[in-house]
């Protein structure tokens, strides 16, 4: 292909040129783009970091411009309404629908596929509820006897999203949709911000591996400004990050191009430079270490809840936690179980596709050590990873859980378009970016009010859902209400699928086993698996 360009710029050259000699000096705008695409060929031709420009110049231009146009063109012109991913089209015009307070019903019939493997429901009863007899605003209380300052929590929350990884005008906007609807904001790990705290929404502080607005100069964690931001009147509860489901085992990252001076500042750190979080704490060591500084948020923060957040990975780590609050008698007020499905701006995709329990496995396991171990009345569950609609959080609280997060639904319901740029500081509705020729398109005078309506709506959906099964509260839902297809033929409820576990029965050595390698390989006084561990 070289050679053809040589031949067919050198006569294009030519040609134009002698056109707008002696024709017409019309022809000299298209002499000067032929002598600019010449200019990029041999541009092209002579640079050595990409095979296909230097083999084909110019042309091999087109391979890059549709390779950024091809997620765009996929999700508008080719991908069915049910196949798309992360999240389907059907799902993205839900959370639309509901922000902007249209229609969101849909006719003619499900589209998806009733007799497909995998395919779940919920049971409804010949005797449902009528809706104006049921609480419309479920709630928990998140506190147990070491707490103060108990949180009543919304059952739905906006999940853990840091200033950074989100601009200024979403944090605010988010904020402000849940002071509107009277729900939690989690900070995610980057700090707390003015944009977290000035709309006047409920927070929860979420404490990561950098302890990113309460650490000292080295990176550790400090208990002096920790304490003096934990009392702010806005902060409801404290989240001590141990893992997300998007990257489990993988430090937070921020790239160099996000991190501003303002956002340097909330997080004390160096401004304009790529920050990696920690794959590890360094305030403790081992399971009996963390829950001494659980204790210790606590206090510092005046006795409000504190929580942490996993994704499950080795089993036997998350029961010699168990074994460590059952020691010293210190428990967490909740624990929020993440899922593989987890979403983030930035991960490699190794750790996106294969690292981590999804959500229902991991829900299944803590929910069942906890009753087993009998020391589930001491904390909530918070479900977290890929939940968008009233039926996910039903069957998340069918598995075990008392309450959800949901942050990808939530940047939908400020208007994101599933760009795929997250990453890039390039984000179309100035969402994820710190660009502000771009945040400026997002306003959260008008983004905070369909926030709380997507809630709002979210929430009458699964209330409605609640009444359909016959019941009046969502504590009384489990795992026999909802159904999943194995077979064309075969279907089967939750559990039996997630078998139950009778509660204590473990701390009486009733050791299902399939968990009993977990508890042979589990140790309270380190983290990992020991291979001097014999069966």
């Amino acid at each position: 292909m070289r050679i053809q360009f040589y031949i067919i710029s050198t006569i294009s050259l030519l040609i134009t040129l002698g056109l707008s000699i002696f024709l017409s000096s019309n022809w000299y705008v298209i002499f000067g783009i032929v002598v600019i695409l010449t200019i990029l060929g041999y541009y092209d031709v002579l640079q050595t970091r990409h095979t296909v420009m230097r083999n084909y110049p110019v042309l091999g231009r087109l391979r890059y411009v549709l390779e950024e146009l091809r997620p765009k063109m996929y999700q508008y012109f080719i991908e069915s309404d049910i196949d798309g991913r992360p999240f389907n089209r059907v799902d993205r015009s839900t959370v639309y629908q509901r922000a902007k307070g249209v229609r969101d019903t849909i006719p003619f019939g499900t589209q998806l596929d009733l007799y497909a493997e995998g395919y779940e429901w919920i049971c409804h009863s010949i005797a449902p509820k009528a809706f104006d007899t049921l609480d419309h605003d479920p709630r928990i209380m998140i506190g147990n006897k070491d707490c103060i300052q108990p949180y009543s929590a919304s059952i739905l929350n906006i999940s853990a999203m840091s200033f950074g990884s989100l601009s200024a005008a979403a944090v605010e906007s988010l904020n402000g949709g849940a002071k509107i609807g009277n729900f939690a904001q989690n900070t995610g790990e980057g700090g707390l911000s003015d944009y977290h705290l000035n709309p006047g929404g409920d927070i929860i502080w979420q404490i990561g591996t950098g302890y990113f607005g309460c650490r000292t100069d080295d990176g550790n964690f400090n208990p002096e400004l920790f304490a003096e931001k934990a009392k702010h009147p806005n902060v409801k509860m404290i989240e001590l990050k141990i893992s997300q489901g998007a990257k489990p085992g993988h430090g937070g990252i921020l790239p160099a191009g996000k991190n501003s001076e303002e956002i340097a500042k909330i997080r004390h750190i160096e401004p304009h430079t790529q920050v990696m979080s920690p794959p590890f704490h360094s305030a403790f060591g081992n399971p009996l270490e963390m829950m001494q500084f659980i204790k210790k948020l606590r206090d510092l923060s005046g006795g409000k809840p504190v929580g942490f957040k996993l994704c499950i990975g080795y089993k036997g780590e998350f029961i010699s936690i168990c074994q460590a609050m059952l020691e010293l008698d210190i428990y967490p007020d909740y624990i929020a179980v993440d899922g593989g499905e987890g979403g983030t701006g930035a991960a490699p995709p190794e750790f996106s596709n294969y690292v981590g329990a999804p959500l229902i496995d991991g829900l299944d396991f803590v929910h069942n050590i906890l009753r087993g171990m009998g020391i589930r009345q001491h904390m909530k569950i918070i479900a977290s990873g890929k939940i968008s609609s009233a039926f996910h959080i039903a069957r998340a609280v069918a598995l075990g859980a008392d309450a959800c997060y949901q942050a990808r639904a939530m940047m939908l319901s400020l208007g994101c378009i599933q760009a795929l740029l997250c990453n890039t500081n390039k984000c179309p509705t100035g969402i994820t970016t710190q660009d502000p020729k771009l945040t400026v398109g997002l306003v959260p005078e008008d983004k905070k009010v369909r926030v709380a309506s997507y809630h709002e709506k979210t929430i009458k959906n699964f209330v409605e859902l609640l009444g359909a099964t016959g019941l009046d509260e969502s504590k009384n839902l489990t795992r026999s209400h909802i159904y999943r297809r194995v077979s064309l033929n075969d279907m089967i409820t939750y559990e039996e699928l997630f078998p139950s576990i009778k509660p204590g029965s473990m701390a009486n050595g009733e050791i299902p086993e399939k968990y009993k390698m977990d508890f042979a390989l589990a140790d309270k006084t380190r983290w990992g698996i020991h291979p001097e561990v014999e069966f």
